[in-house]
C-alpha cells in the first residue's frame, strides 16, 4: 500500500528528473521529410527564445500533472494523468534537443515555474475530479493558441522547430478532448482570465531568462 512518504518520494523523484536529468521520448522526433533548416543568426536567436518557452510549458505540464494525479482517489483517472504526462514528457524530449540544436539554453528559473505549477495542480485537484479535468482543459485550450502563435512566429524555414510545435499542439488537443470526456467542468470566467496573465508573465519573462 503506498504511503505518505512513498507519495512525497514520487513527488520529489519526479520533480528532480523534470527538471535536471536528461528526458528521454518515448516516440520520435517529429520531423518534416526532405526539409533542412538553414537559420541566420537572428533567426536561430528567435527560434531558441520561442522554443525556451515551450520547454518551459513542458516543465510546468509535467509539475501540473503529476499533482493532479497525486490529488486524485480516481484511479482511472489517475491513469489518465499518468498517461497524458507521458506524452507531455515526449514535448519535454523534443523541446530540450531542438534548445540544444539551436544552441539555446533552458529556462534559468524552471525550479520555480515547476513549483508553481505543481501548487496551481494540486489547488485543482483539491477542488474535485470535475474541476481538476476541467483545469486541464483551460490549460491545453490556452497552450493550443500559444503554440498557433509560435506557429506565426517561428522562422518559415526552420522546419525542425516547427515541425515539434505542430505535433505537440495535435497533443494537446488529445488531452482536453479527453478531458472533457471525462466529465470535465467548466471553469468560472475570473479563473480563466487569471490563468491567462498567469501563463502571459511566464511566457514573457521565460521568452528571456
Amino acid at each position: 500500500m503506498s504511503t505518505a512518504l512513498d507519495s512525497a518520494l514520487n513527488v520529489a523523484d519526479g520533480a528532480l528528473r523534470t527538471l535536471f536529468a536528461k528526458p528521454h521520448a518515448s516516440r520520435a522526433c517529429p520531423t518534416v521529410a526532405g526539409q533542412s533548416t538553414h537559420l541566420s543568426a537572428e533567426d536561430k536567436a528567435l527560434s531558441g527564445a520561442l522554443m525556451r518557452v515551450n520547454h518551459v510549458g513542458e516543465v510546468c505540464a509535467q509539475a501540473l500533472y503529476a499533482a493532479q494525479a497525486l490529488g486524485t482517489r480516481d484511479p482511472a483517472l489517475r491513469q489518465q494523468f499518468v498517461d497524458a504526462s507521458r506524452e507531455e514528457g515526449d514535448h519535454l524530449a523534443w523541446t530540450k534537443a531542438r534548445l540544444d540544436e539551436l544552441g539555446a539554453r533552458p529556462s534559468l528559473l524552471n525550479p520555480l515555474w515547476y513549483a508553481g505549477a505543481f501548487g496551481l495542480g494540486l489547488i485543482a485537484s483539491r477542488l474535485g475530479d470535475r474541476m481538476s479535468l476541467g483545469f486541464v482543459v483551460e490549460t491545453e485550450r490556452q497552450v493550443e493558441s500559444h503554440l498557433d502563435s509560435h506557429l506565426e512566429r517561428l522562422p518559415s524555414g526552420d522546419h525542425e522547430s516547427r515541425a515539434i510545435v505542430a505535433h505537440m499542439k495535435q497533443d494537446e488537443a488529445h488531452h482536453a478532448s479527453a478531458a472533457e470526456k471525462a466529465g470535465a467542468a467548466p471553469l468560472p470566467l475570473p479563473v480563466k482570465l487569471l490563468m491567462r496573465a498567469a501563463s502571459k508573465v511566464m511566457t514573457t519573462v521565460a521568452h528571456r531568462i
